[in-house]
């Protein structure tokens, strides 16, 4: 019977292929902006990830600083907890590095009457997976010492980034939203004139005792091989836009500081079964409206 079903829903796949073209196309392009934004999140939570493992706090002495108390702030610094070095940078080295770095900008630094860069420690933090608190208590216990000025670790890149990434987020879960909704509305709209094309079938069906389950049935497994065709091909297209991506992220300074990934096998999983249900919640929708006893 199951077979019987199936057979079908392919023949009618088959008989009407440019209306069931275009709702596998719609899925696919649903499932693509769905994937993408699901692969922009873990990804970008990938990179706030490897930076908070190797995060680096930067904290720069006050111009009275004396010679003598830097042994012993080396020493406080580094008997924090989480505190993996601490490296003093003087800072007639800072400006030999900045010097080093800027070779084609030499000019800027002719006409200076003296160094304008502080001493500096550079203090590495042990890994782990606790939350952006540790970073910030770290860097505030640091910034309370005497002889500190300020800390730097990047606290407004990553502020600004986290606000990004989470509008992006919300931005996509807000389109793929509309363009599920969307996809069901096509799929309904397919399966409703598939509906008419068979609408005496359909009768006759109904005359000769055929339960409504016998004869829906073929239309859900319509609507189901619709969201899976839909998912592969638009994971499909994903996979090849990623893979073209990774390979020129390969040859950027990103490696080594955290792996580019494509979607995990459950995640995947997840994507076809959303996909099918939208297939089969088109199929639902149609199906009450248009066979109605």
């Amino acid at each position: 019977m199951i077979a019987w079903y199936f057979k079908r829903a392919i023949e009618d796949i088959l008989a009407n292929r440019f209306l069931n073209a275009v709702t596998i196309a719609t899925i696919s392009l649903a499932i693509l902006i769905v994937g993408f934004g699901v692969l922009f999140v873990e990804n970008t939570g990938d990179v706030l990830a490897a930076w908070k493992r190797g995060a680096r706090i930067m904290a720069y002495l006050k111009p009275n600083a004396t010679a003598g108390a830097v042994p012993r702030l080396k020493w406080a610094i580094q008997s924090i907890d989480g505190v993996a070095t601490a490296r003093f940078i003087p800072r007639d080295q800072a400006l030999a590095h900045l010097r080093a770095q800027m070779r084609r900008q030499a000019s800027l630094f002719d006409h200076l009457a003296e160094n304008p860069l502080p001493d500096a420690f550079e203090i590495r933090l042990l890994p782990t997976d606790e939350g952006w608190e540790r970073i910030e208590r770290i860097a505030a216990r640091i910034g309370a010492f005497a002889d500190v000025d300020d800390v730097e670790y990047g606290q407004q890149w990553v502020a600004t980034f986290r606000s990004i990434v989470d509008l992006l987020r919300l931005a996509g879960i807000v389109t793929a939203g509309l363009f599920l909704l969307a996809t069901v509305a096509i799929v309904a709209n397919t399966i409703r004139l598939v509906i008419y094309s068979r609408q005496q079938e359909v009768e006759i069906m109904r005359l000769v005792g055929a339960s409504e389950g016998f004869i829906k049935a073929p239309f859900y497994i319509e609507g189901l091989i619709q969201g899976f065709a839909g998912a592969v091909i638009g994971l499909g297209i994903l996979f090849a836009v990623f893979s073209l991506l990774a390979a020129g992220a390969e040859q950027s300074a990103v490696v080594g500081l955290f792996e580019i990934r494509f979607l995990s096998a459950e995640m995947i999983a997840a994507i076809v079964a959303t996909s099918m249900i939208v297939g089969w919640l088109g199929c639902y929708v149609s199906l009450s409206q248009s066979l109605r006893s």
